[in-house]
């Protein structure tokens, strides 16, 4: 079958690998890009797909946390140009949204769509009117298309803080609630920096789990699967090792207590956590994390 040159790109961007191996692995699976992705990985000539792959999309990441940390958000509105990215309109407009989403933890992107929104950022619309209103005038104002893509709340259930870490350039963001055993620790310096440094390190590293036993024993025994493949020449009573080994290196990369600490790499995170409790007088546990990037895919 004939192979666009489209595809071929999604693939290049996917793996990283030269666009005649991608050609050639696409016309081996006809077209199909996932078992592509193995026929490359199998080769040795990819590492593993990136969790999220890239869209045309300009635009910011935005958060917002309450004073007492028990609630936050992060959001990302797009548009067409990264001029209009750095437009003070429209930066306003997406910490006004991130501010309301806290106050009123919408489900998702069209209840926040549907809340009402007054103040300066309903200033075109006389103070009437919802985030959607209030897009439409912006939109009308700058010229632009643009949309609230996507919106995530926590709210802290029982002992602990939501934070969140946007990146220079507001393109990546992440929001993440970690707990504690103890009221009293939410409000120490090193229960603090604990949380800052957890979300420092999934907005540099990317983590796609917060451990191990979250993954799904399918995407394990894919990942099996294409070790076996690149090492199927060896002696068959060490093959399992080396995939042993090989799947310990998967989890340090993908799983947040597994990858190596952005400030100290003889820690891992896991290590990092227990020395910081240990020095508190508690436990650190990171209960769940949203990492969000412009322009990457949902998938």
């Amino acid at each position: 079958m004939a192979i666009s040159a489209t595809v071929v790109k999604q693939l290049r961007d996917k793996t990283g690998a030269g666009m005649m191996d991608c050609k050639k692995a696409l016309e081996e699976t006809h077209g199909d890009i996932e078992a592509a992705i193995d026929v490359l990985r199998k080769a040795g000539i990819a590492k593993a797909e990136k969790r999220a792959g890239r869209t045309a999309a300009e635009g910011i990441v935005a958060s917002a946390i309450t004073p007492t940390g028990d609630c936050g958000a992060l959001i990302e509105v797009n548009c067409e140009t990264d001029f209009v990215a750095r437009n003070d309109d429209f930066r306003a407009f997406v910490k006004g949204v991130a501010e309301l989403a806290v106050e009123k933890q919408p489900a998702d992107v069209e209840a926040l769509y549907a809340l009402p929104l007054g103040g300066p950022l309903g200033a075109p619309l006389g103070g009437r009117g919802t985030v959607n209103d209030a897009l439409v005038a912006l939109i009308a104002k700058i010229g632009e298309n643009m949309v609230v893509r996507r919106c995530v709340v926590y709210g802290v259930d029982g002992n602990g803080i939501v934070a969140a870490y946007v990146h220079h350039g507001d393109k990546v963001g992440v929001l993440v609630e970690v707990a504690c055993t103890k009221p009293g620790t939410v409000g120490t310096a090193g229960f603090r920096e604990a949380v800052r440094d957890v979300a420092l390190q999934i907005a540099a590293h990317s983590p796609g789990y917060i451990r191990s036993s979250e993954i799904a024993e399918a995407v394990l025994e894919r990942e099996r699967g294409i070790y076996r493949a690149q090492v199927q020449n060896k002696p068959p009573q060490i093959v399992e090792k080396i995939v042993a080994g090989k799947l310990l290196k998967f989890y340090a990369e993908v799983c947040l207590v597994d990858q190596e600490f952005v400030k100290d790499r003889e820690l891992t995170v896991a290590r990092y956590l227990d020395k910081r409790g240990k020095e508190i007088g508690d436990t650190i546990e990171i209960k769940q994390f949203t990492r969000f990037a412009v322009g990457e895919s949902d998938e």
